[in-house]
């Protein structure tokens, strides 16, 4: 039976939310006005994406699109050496074939997962990472993503641990003030030795680059000290589109409490799955990774 709007009372017009009050007073159909105030949720932009680690390392790059549109993951982020091919080592022609792949799907290419590092004392092998992350850097630009994840990553035997977080952040500038010409970000993800979300700060604190980001990636690190939410709001500001988490029903991780943390800041970037696990259908278990996001994401929203 149709709603008679006129019998809503105050207090349900307060509870459908500002925009789908306004709506009803302005005559608009009551279900756009509620699809409108849904969207306004803070947390409503998050997406479900896919890092290509132990589930997706040996789908080729078709497959993969496949894959992931099936299970309704749409974002994918192209992990180096996987199945995939997409590696700086591809001619012009192959980055443009690959741009067309991801521009003729619904899947978006988020970016590039290279393993380059900044912490290595040796000034021959830091110069290497960088010009290595630069060439991932052109890459992204010309496959039609978006930023480069990096790592840290490790301290070393009678070097200071200042010394290192200063040598890091400062590469981290470097690249920053060079991807910023192919429109990418320098995505740093919170790794290694590193992965205290203390240091995490440290270094950021030295990489100031505006598109110089952090990758969260849901370390057993986030726990300790404080806390999660209290080592979530040191870094919360420099946040990155891209968020790595295991399945989100591992109970090794409070993931409903990092949500609700997520929903707190209204982040709008990907929330990807780096599973590690071994599912008999992996495909499956992907969409229903894509199912309980959905679940926990409306969970988060009600308790924020």
């Amino acid at each position: 039976m149709p709603m008679n709007y006129s019998e809503l009372s105050r207090r349900d017009l307060f509870n459908l939310g500002g925009a789908a009050a306004a709506g009803l007073l302005a005559g608009t159909a009551l279900p756009s006005v509620l699809r409108a105030a849904e969207s306004a949720k803070r947390g409503s932009k998050m997406r479900l994406g896919l890092v290509t680690y132990q589930w997706a390392k040996d789908w080729d790059l078709p497959t993969l699109i496949r894959n992931c549109e099936t299970a309704s993951t749409l974002g994918v982020e192209l992990r180096t050496t996987h199945a995939h091919g997409v590696e700086p080592a591809l001619s012009a022609e192959q980055r443009k074939q690959v741009k067309k792949r991801f521009a003729d799907s619904p899947v978006t290419l988020v970016g590039l997962g290279s393993n380059e590092r900044f912490d290595d004392p040796d000034p021959a092998k830091l110069a290497k990472a960088i010009e290595a992350t630069k060439a991932f850097v052109k890459c992204c630009h010309d496959v039609g993503g978006s930023g480069v994840k990096v790592k840290p990553n490790d301290f070393h035997k009678d070097v200071p641990r200042e010394k290192t977080i200063e040598q890091i952040g400062t590469s981290l500038n470097t690249l920053g003030k060079f991807a910023a010409d192919y429109n990418q970000q320098i995505r740093l993800e919170v790794h290694g030795q590193c992965a205290e979300l203390p240091t995490m700060k440290a270094i950021m604190d030295v990489a100031t680059e505006p598109n110089v980001v952090l990758c969260w990636n849901s370390n057993a690190q986030d726990l300790k000290g404080k806390g999660l939410e209290y080592n979530f709001n040191l870094v919360k500001n420099r946040l990155g589109p891209t968020t790595h988490v295991r399945e989100l029903d591992y109970k090794g991780y409070p993931f409903d409490k990092l949500l609700r943390l997520f929903v707190g800041i209204d982040y709008d970037g990907w929330i990807m799955i780096e599973a590690s696990s071994n599912p008999k259908d992996r495909v499956k278990a992907l969409a229903r990774q894509a199912e309980l996001f959905k679940k926990m994401l409306a969970e988060a929203q009600a308790k924020a």
